[in-house]
């Protein structure tokens, strides 16, 4: 029996609905092996950085071309993103050059891996909200959400970066740092409850998705903020092969926190939803729930 439905653990969800909820999500991540979900995910996600950099900075270096500042700017925004590497870039601005063929390469390559990440994603959000197999979409369905999916993130970096950009503009120092973060925070929310409402082959609604996307956001913002500082701590090292180790390992360890992040608020909102359609379903751990039509 799970602890999750034990004797002691099923009178403490009779007395409290927020316990409830808890055991249930639990309940939810052990059923639906979602801690296999977040690794591929992190793994996924780990394969899509590189090419997706590399493809930014060659459509920088062509757009970009001859303004200086403006690309410092969009650097500087971006680089907060990505741990180490994207410190890398701000660095280095004057490595931007565009190359025809490493835009076809990054952009390949980006839409290959990025997409296999969002299907991954996909694939773990179905399980949360246990839709049958049969009922799941269908390839050329999966992939039209992955290409949304990256619009959707995409979007939200030039909404952020447009942000920072008013903030900074305005000559607010004392509140400069405040707005933006929580702007990102803002974004962040945003973002997330959006994946968890289109890329699912569950009829969700935004009242299905907006708690756990709010307990998502805020800590990826955290991560986001702690991330680079961890990596950084990691891929210290008088070695160079070592620190490239660390440094590897120090994003795969980032990424792993956020899949984990991303996938347990998504068993959250599922766990609410199964318990709003049936009370009584901590009783059973082995209680699918039905499509609504």
């Amino acid at each position: 029996m799970a602890w999750t439905t034990s004797d002691k653990v099923m009178e403490l969800r009779e007395r409290s609905h927020a316990f409830d909820v808890f055991a249930e999500m639990m309940d939810g991540w052990r059923r639906h092996l979602s801690g296999r979900n977040a690794s591929l995910l992190a793994f996924f996600s780990f394969l899509s950085i590189f090419p997706l950099m590399l493809a930014a900075v060659s459509i920088l270096g062509f757009v970009l071309e001859g303004n200086q500042d403006l690309q410092e700017d969009v650097i500087n925004s971006a680089a907060k993103e990505i741990p180490v590497l994207g410190k890398e870039l701000a660095d280095n601005t004057e490595a931007i050059n565009g190359s025809i063929l490493a835009l076809v390469v990054g952009l390949g390559g980006a839409l290959w891996a990025s997409t296999r990440a969002f299907v991954g994603l996909e694939g773990a959000l179905d399980d949360t909200w246990e839709v049958p197999v049969d009922d799941r979409d269908g390839l050329p369905v999966q992939r039209g959400k992955a290409l949304l999916g990256l619009v959707i993130i995409a979007v939200s970096q030039v909404g952020t970066m447009v942000l920072a950009g008013i903030v900074n503009a305005a000559g607010l120092p004392a509140f400069g740092n405040a707005a933006i973060v929580g702007a990102t925070v803002v974004v962040n929310i945003v973002v997330i409850a959006s994946l968890y409402r289109f890329l699912t082959s569950y009829p969700t609604t935004w009242g299905d998705v907006w708690l756990g996307a709010i307990f998502a956001g805020v800590v990826y913002t955290v991560l986001q903020h702690f991330g680079t500082l961890i990596v950084t701590q990691l891929a210290r090292s008088d070695n160079q092969a070592l620190g490239t180790i660390n440094t590897i390992l120090g994003l795969l360890a980032w990424l792993s926190f956020i899949g984990i992040t991303v996938i347990m608020c998504a068993e959250l909102n599922a766990a609410r939803k199964r318990l709003e359609l049936d009370p009584n379903a901590g009783s059973s751990a082995n209680l699918d729930i039905a499509i609504r039509t």
